[in-house]
């Protein structure tokens, strides 16, 4: 990525000067240091994007300076590269924060690849944690498109009132626990516990106990006694998940409690104060099931004094190449594959899907290809095994805000392509016909998109991926 101000140290002048000269050429700013002084002296007196570093120097071990830059709280991003490689100067290098080790003799080509992926999941990760710094919010509700916007903006008007009850609303997978955590953590309620409970996953009969607890002996099992989660998240705030799915029954001890602020164990008599606020969440529409008596309406009420809406990902396209290349960065690290990048293109075409599971399916996507992809850089293609509506476009229109006019069309194109060639049985020729273009431009077109068909009648149907998509 041009611009960046790289350090390059090596023991061996040649290296230094080719290597220098090549990353040179590709725009960037770079300094050389011949042994680990040299490199030390370069790096107090100014900040570097990267760090190229050789293990085997005259005055030193890289890793060793490599450690002493930690203890100093210098997190400069690191590559570090090796004559000798060996498992453990890997791990060593991995676990003091090094983004990817290369073994000599270096290949340019990989070596620019590498640094590229590199960069640009070392911008990403520092635009997330900017936005972090200035909301306090968690990566997976980052965003700067207008929705995230109104989101933070509600987040942090919601946290600032100490006792209002919350009730946020959002599809599966858009953070609606990131969102009470946030909440939480940027209350005056802070410094107390965040105590966490899922309506749907716990039996009816057992969710009283789990909010008010119960005293030893008040049922079969219950040896000792046990607080709840209200007793145990007093001082702070009580997240209930799936509240929608809340018992009837015990939609109305809910009530009382959030009315009278006092709860008894289970098997108790004594009634315990609380100072609990209640963050509640679902995916179900409340006032409907209000509506029809299946939630109870002065329920929603206690519950709905500051409403928040999680919007979907599909309505915050432009947020998905930022959230992409931060979870990029986390399965990176977290697979031994630190290194891995990917393509404008890829990013183009996981905007274009709808993602119904929302953050949560882009964030387990990622880490698929991390895992599975065969190459260091995750591709279009790639993208478009795992996502087979990926070609489609987007609900209401072709128009997808941020992406760029080549990319649009090349995604119509195909759309219209795969089309026309499974209206005409795959066969070129009438395909061709069907679209009044010549056979030789259809051909050029297929390459370029990466489609085949059948030329005559009785070869393969039409398939996608022989050749490869042509980069711009």
């Amino acid at each position: 990525m041009a611009n960046a101000h790289l350090l390059l140290v090596d023991d061996e002048p040649n290296i230094l000067t080719t290597l220098g000269t090549a990353l040179r050429l590709e725009g960037y700013a770079v300094d050389v240091a011949g042994g680990v002084r040299v490199a030390e002296e370069k790096l107090q007196k100014r900040a570097y994007d990267l760090l190229l570093l050789d293990v085997a120097l005259p005055d030193g071990d890289g890793i060793e300076m490599l450690t002493r830059l930690r203890q100093a709280r210098n997190e400069i991003p690191c590559i570090v590269m090796s004559g000798h490689g060996t498992i453990d100067a890997a791990v060593r290098a991995t676990k003091l924060g090094a983004l990817d080790f290369l073994e000599k003799p270096l290949s340019t080509d990989r070596l620019l690849l590498v640094l590229d992926n590199t960069l640009r999941l070392v911008r990403a990760e520092a635009e997330a944690r900017e936005l972090k710094a200035q909301a306090g919010f968690d990566a997976e509700i980052l965003g700067d498109s207008p929705a995230m916007a109104q989101l933070q903006e509600r987040i942090a008007r919601a946290a600032k009132a100490r006792d209002a009850n919350v009730l946020v609303v959002g599809e599966r997978g858009t953070g609606k626990e990131l969102v009470a955590r946030a909440i939480h953590n940027n209350s005056p309620r802070a410094r107390g516990p965040l105590e966490k409970m899922n309506c749907a996953a716990i039996p009816a009969e057992l969710i009283e106990s789990e909010l008010f607890g119960h005293e030893a002996g008040a049922f079969t099992g219950a040896t000792k006694m046990r607080r709840g989660k209200f007793e145990r998240a007093n001082g702070g705030t009580l997240f209930l998940d799936e509240v929608g799915d809340m018992p009837l029954p015990m939609q109305a001890k809910l009530l009382r409690v959030l009315q009278e602020k006092e709860i008894e164990r289970v098997g108790g008599g004594e009634v315990l104060k609380i100072d609990v606020r209640v963050v509640a969440a679902t995916n179900r529409d409340l006032v409907a099931a209000s509506a029809t008596g299946a939630f109870r309406a002065d329920l929603f009420d206690r519950l709905h004094v500051v409403p928040i809406e999680i919007p979907p990902l599909r309505a915050r396209r432009e947020d998905i190449p930022l959230l992409a290349r931060h979870f990029l960065a986390l399965a990176g690290r977290s697979n031994d594959r630190p290194g891995m990048g990917i393509t404008d293109e890829a990013l183009a075409v996981l905007s274009a899907y709808s993602f119904p599971g929302n953050v949560r399916e882009l964030k387990n996507l990622i880490e698929r290809l991390v895992i599975l992809s065969p190459d260091e850089t995750i591709d279009a293609e790639q993208v478009r095994s795992f996502l087979p509506q990926a070609g489609a476009p987007a609900p209401g229109g072709l128009f997808r805000p941020g992406m760029p006019y080549r990319v649009l069309v090349e995604e119509a194109e195909r759309t219209i392509l795969q089309e026309a060639l499974k209206h005409h049985g795959g066969q070129m020729a009438a395909t061709a016909r069907g679209l009044d273009l010549e056979r030789s431009h259809l051909y050029k077109k297929f390459r370029a998109l990466g489609l085949r068909g059948k030329e005559k009648e009785g070869e393969e149907e039409v398939v996608e991926g022989d050749a490869s998509p042509s980069r711009p």
